[in-house]
């Protein structure tokens, strides 16, 4: 196994700091979003054919998950949870036949959330080891 330089440490510190802060704050905004339950997020949850009345239940699901996720101790667990969750979204989106962003967005957030978390947690890094050719 080898050690990061300094500088090298520090461009990791950094990519992780943004690959999970741009998700954490898409998904507070979300799961805020949910909880306010406006005629955009009603529309969608008819299209996809959820009762509106679970916009509060997972807004709130989302928001504890992100929060676990963005505390270091917790973080793993959250990443678990909030695969759940967006898997859960990207099966909805397939069954109603959306468009392919709206299947390729929550992959995207997904490989965020588990690269930043995998740029600041040795104990991930040890688990999957990256190798050279």
């Amino acid at each position: 196994m080898t050690t990061l330089t300094a500088t090298s440490a520090k461009t990791s510190l950094w990519a992780s700091r943004i690959m999970r802060g741009l998700p954490i704050l898409f998904l507070i905004f979300d799961g805020s979003y949910k909880l306010f339950n406006p005629a955009p997020v009603a529309e969608s949850f008819a299209a996809l054919g959820y009762p509106e009345g679970i916009a509060l239940s997972l807004g709130l699901l989302l928001i504890v998950c992100t929060i676990m996720y963005a505390i270091p101790r917790t973080a793993v667990l959250g990443a678990v949870l909030l695969t759940g969750y967006l898997g859960g979204a990207i099966a909805s989106h397939v069954r109603v036949g959306d468009p392919l962003f709206s299947l390729i967005f929550p992959i995207i957030i997904g490989g965020l959330l588990w690269g930043g978390l995998y740029l600041s947690d040795e104990r991930l890094r040890a688990i999957f080891p990256v190798r050279g050719a």
